[in-house]
């Protein structure tokens, strides 16, 4: 198996940790997190299907052949973070999700996961 660059390391660490984080403050309903969905019109238990998949992302990037499946999910999220925070009108709330976004392409891209003719490879 090939070494990793210190890059994808430290990409790694970062989206795990933003993603646990995050996760971590849905699933406890942090007040914000809560007035944020409500603000939206999501029913409250999306807050924590939304928590639950974000932890189970931030573990997922820390195994490597798992790491696609996390970029993909947060990939879905923050998408739809970013919508709505649009839609609302809140475009300086929709600058962490697209900052997450583009790290977890800038990783997907790093590894080379869209490259071979649509396989992933999870080769550093």
């Amino acid at each position: 198996m090939k070494s990793q660059s210190v890059f994808v390391r430290i990409l790694v660490i970062v989206l795990a940790l933003a993603f646990a984080g995050a996760g971590i403050a849905k699933l406890l309903s942090a007040p914000m997190m809560v007035a944020e969905f409500a603000l939206f019109g999501y029913p409250q238990w999306f807050l924590y299907v939304i928590g639950a998949l974000e932890v189970l992302s931030a573990i997922f990037f820390l195994v490597p052949r798992l790491r696609p499946v996390a970029t993909g999910i947060v990939l879905c999220i923050m998408l739809g973070a970013i919508f709505s925070h649009v839609t609302h009108g809140q475009f300086g709330m929709a600058i962490g999700p697209l900052v997450l976004l583009v790290l977890a392409v800038a990783l997907g891209s790093l590894q080379g996961w869209w490259r071979g003719g649509g396989r992933l490879s999870t080769s550093s």
